[in-house]
């Protein structure tokens, strides 16, 4: 097994599962028979639980809420967990036994019912008919404000786990920040269908010609929790109403189609946006340009926003759709990774190809980025603030373009050509000038903004999943920037790079001690009724004569 602090589920999961194991004094017990070498009180210990049969069916209390969104249960020794989905602390549930790692002493379960529910339980929530099969979500059946308070403890969790850091160098977590809107927010959506017996067999791929068509229509949707099996799946309720009208007609012509299908195939599901101002009229009859290189537009009727004083009252987890006064918008779907969607945040639009990369919960990024331009700045109290942003992990520039009022210069940098070419289109889009986009050389990804002075610099980086290498993180610290911004859809990942950084390393590899401490912490939640939450760190230099801890 990979070390703890690469930041896999499976490596969280066993973090919370030896937490939860240490909390029941069995955790100590070994670790302290094992340093004095009395292995028989260890397998004492471990005998005194029998695993139960594969596949049967046992009674779990759930006693802790996982990093993952798995509820967590103790046998009853108290020496072995049992990881059972779509549960809460406190309920007893009914679970079917289906993998064990006796070593690491926990076994991974599916739900079958609830016996007694937890107080925490509300099943009139779920809206969801896939709910405790499908593997989208978790949460549907805990009301909102409880799940924020969870993804709050979640980040707390990862730096706790992940940091290596004392508990005196990480600040109070702050409340995770919500979501405007808990359900139809997802803007993207990539459904999948198998392809027939024996499209993937060996000989198929050496002689893809003789490959049979399907004469049925597979399961259309998303995975099975817990298992590689495709599941149909005719509506998504998290995903925006465009994006389900799409999910919608997709099925309906890939079931047309299905004959000319020889493998399985992945779906793009993709939501755009066009905003019309209200002296015109939006209608895609009069207008062609509202529907133009857009892919099944939706109908003027369901599309179309009606005037103030007619949009009907919403519950909180349904609001209106998005109303300007000086403005109509119309939401359409593509299924073309290399169209371009459209995404409006505030004053500022980008276009991307559809199946590039782009967060995909457009409700809350107004709040995000509005929170960052908040923060990304040092107290008024500190003298001169800096004037240049480097964007490490640029994309197609979110960060610098929604940040360039702030500074006198701004430097996107990202690997990747294709989206150099997105962010230099969309800093032409709207109108920045003082913001350049180039693609950088991991191996000295800096090297683009050397004429940049440190001490009037701040670094936003947003690295994907596994966090960033040590290389990029060494490198970071040889450029030492007074200010460093951290967005990660990888908290735990993000803990660990985050410790790097405070503990510190040699200007140049060799010159003056460089480090940071923890400005702020906190989770944004783009992701409603699952286990997923986004982490922002504000990190500050510490220079000579100053505290390496945070301050608080």
């Amino acid at each position: 097994m990979k070390a703890v602090q690469e930041g896999s589920n499976e490596q969280v999961l066993l973090a919370d599962v030896q937490d939860l194991l240490r909390k029941a004094n069995i955790g100590e017990l070994k670790n302290h028979n094992a340093i004095n070498g009395r292995e028989a009180a260890v397998k004492e210990a471990e005998a005194s639980f029998e695993l139960p049969q594969r596949f049967s069916e046992i009674d779990v209390e759930i006693s802790a809420l996982s990093s993952v969104g798995d509820g967590l249960g103790l046998s009853t020794s108290s020496d072995h967990v049992f990881v059972v989905p779509f549960t809460l602390p406190g309920d007893v549930v009914k679970a079917k036994v289906v993998t064990h790692f006796a070593n690491d002493s926990y076994s991974l379960t599916d739900f079958v019912s609830v016996l007694k529910p937890s107080p925490q339980r509300n099943d009139s929530l779920v809206q969801c008919q896939y709910f405790t099969k499908c593997s989208g979500c978790q949460f549907q059946m805990l009301s909102y404000d409880e799940q924020l308070v969870h993804k709050k403890t979640i980040v707390e969790k990862a730096y706790r786990n992940f940091s290596s850091l004392p508990p005196e160098s990480i600040p109070v977590v702050g409340d995770t920040i919500g979501s405007p809107m808990q359900y139809g927010y997802r803007t993207k959506i990539t459904p999948h269908f198998d392809g027939p017996p024996g499209s993937m067999s060996r000989r198929a791929k050496k002689h893809p010609e003789e490959r049979q068509g399907f004469d049925y229509v597979p399961p259309i949707g998303f995975m099975v929790k817990g298992t590689r099996k495709t599941m149909d799946i005719e509506d998504c309720p998290i995903a925006t109403d465009a994006v389900r009208d799409g999910l919608r007609k997709e099925r309906k012509r890939i079931a047309e189609e299905i004959s000319k299908y020889k493998r399985g195939a992945t779906i793009l599901l993709r939501e755009t946006t066009t905003r019309t101002p209200l002296q015109q009229d939006p209608s895609p009859k009069d207008d062609p340009e509202t529907v133009t290189n857009i892919a099944n537009p939706l109908s003027p009727e369901t599309s179309r926003l009606p005037p103030p004083d007619q949009i009907p009252d919403t519950s909180p987890n349904h609001p209106p759709p998005s109303f300007s006064p000086t403005f109509t918008e119309t939401k359409t779907y593509i299924t073309d990774q290399n169209a371009l969607s459209t995404e409006q945040i505030g004053p500022y639009t980008f276009r991307n190809p559809a199946g590039a990369f782009f967060q995909n919960n457009n409700s809350i990024l107004p709040t995000f980025t509005s929170y960052i331009r908040t923060h990304i700045l040092p107290p008024s109290s500190q003298p001169k603030k800096p004037t240049y942003l480097i964007d490490a992990y640029s994309g197609s520039g979110l960060f610098s373009i929604t940040l360039s009022p702030l500074f006198t210069a701004c430097i996107g940098i990202d690997i990747a050509p294709s989206s150099i070419a997105s962010a230099r289109a969309n800093a032409t889009l709207n109108r920045v000038t003082n913001a350049e986009f180039v693609a950088g050389d991991s191996a000295d990804i800096f090297a683009q903004a050397k004429h940049f002075p440190p001490d009037e610099s701040v670094v936003v980086i947003d690295p994907p999943r596994k966090g960033c290498d040590e290389g990029f993180l060494r490198q970071l610290l040889g450029f030492r920037p007074r200010r460093v911004v951290y967005v990660s859809c990888n908290v735990h990942t993000q803990a660990r790079d985050v410790g790097v950084l405070v503990k510190g390393g040699r200007e140049g590899g060799g010159g003056k001690k460089v480090k940071y401490r923890i400005e702020s912490l906190r989770g944004f939640d783009f992701f409603p009724q699952t286990g997923h939450v986004e982490g922002v760190a504000i990190l500050q230099r510490v220079d000579d004569g100053e505290k390496d801890v945070f301050a608080g």
